[in-house]
């Protein structure tokens, strides 16, 4: 049984992120930390409505706390939606207004709300008045031309009047005019001071902080300012990093061994419904990064190289052999000295 979304206190959270945090990934991540929140990948309401629930909504039972991203701008829609959300059992559902792409801006969907408060709060509204189960927003500092703590702070002010009092907040502003989505996230300079003080000048909304985070204690030191962190890209590349973070609840970290031992069953369940390996393979390539045999951990797993379930297995005996080896020399020459 998880512990409901509304208590975990901080809240730390693994970033929605494209083609990344799939049911897969995400099966993996929670082995890590019970505590951890989740979140889908963006999922707009045109896929959900006309593409098929069952293939965008479904997620594997242990994944929760688990939180649904909408992508949306059409109130109805949205609100449609966050229903279907919370008759599939999420705990939460969030609103993407950070997301830099041009894809979805063509559509209203993502960063480009920022422009928009008052639809937004329009959007928050309605999907509020559908759901019994929470209702945030994950968005930017800022876009293109409206860079300023100011006008940040008026687009926060404009949804909480809804009542939402939870914003997740990309410390970066979006420069959807001249930068690809993949250079907003790293050109734009982090501004983790405008998210501090946003808490600081609205201390009665539950304020997080997303950007650049990669290590357990930068985590510990923002939350000195904030009520939460969600991690990106590291908790994909170096998913340990969720087993440290456990150190906030006093959480024994578990072994990565161990983890794999959780995975097999979950890797052969799979295999056995005809999902292809590579597909579910390519989310652990990070679980031994920075010790001794990851990199031919990588290769073994990765481009379809791992065919079959026996190549899963002689995988984890190799880096454990590695690892091993590697103790063993660490030991001989500590005796020697």
């Amino acid at each position: 049984m998880s512990t409901p979304i509304q208590s975990l206190t901080p809240r730390i959270s693994v970033a929605p992120m494209m083609d990344w945090t799939t049911k897969d990934y995400r099966f993996f991540a929670r082995l890590f930390n019970p505590n951890i929140i989740m979140y889908t990948e963006m999922v707009t309401t045109g896929a959900i409505l006309f593409g098929g629930a069952n293939r965008h909504l479904d997620y594997n039972n242990e994944e929760h706390p688990i939180v649904l991203q909408l992508g949306g701008s059409n109130p109805k829609d949205l609100a449609t939606c966050s229903k279907m959300a919370q008759d599939w059992g999420y705990d939460e559902v969030n609103l993407n207004v950070g997301c830099p792409s041009d894809r979805v801006q063509n559509n209203k969907i993502g960063a480009c709300l920022m422009a928009e408060p008052d639809l937004v709060a329009e959007c928050i509204a309605e999907m509020r008045n559908a759901v019994d189960i929470p209702v945030t927003v994950k968005h930017r500092i800022g876009i293109d031309n409206m860079q300023s703590y100011e006008e940040m702070l008026h687009f926060v002010d404009t949804v909480a009047k809804t009542g939402c009092d939870n914003f997740i907040v990309h410390a970066r502003i979006a420069l959807l005019q001249g930068l690809s989505p993949k250079e907003n996230r790293d050109v734009p300079p982090l501004r983790y001071e405008d998210v501090y003080r946003l808490k600081q000048d609205r201390p009665h909304l539950l304020i997080e902080l997303n950007g650049g985070v990669k290590t357990f204690t930068e985590t510990q030191e923002h939350l000195k300012h904030v009520d939460g962190v969600m991690i990106g890209r590291e908790a994909y590349h170096n998913p340990y990093l969720l087993a440290e973070l456990g150190q906030l609840w006093n959480l024994d970290m578990p072994n990565r061994f161990e983890i794999m031992d959780q995975m097999m069953p979950y890797i052969a369940k799979r295999m056995e419904e005809g999902a292809p390996l590579s597909i579910i393979t390519r989310h652990i390539l990070g679980l031994f990064q920075n010790l001794p045999g990851a990199r031919k951990w990588r290769q073994a797993l990765s481009g379809g190289n791992a065919k079959t379930f026996s190549d899963v297995e002689n995988a984890i005996a190799n880096i454990k052999e590695a690892m091993q080896r590697t103790e063993d020399y660490i030991q001989n020459k500590q005796t020697d000295s």
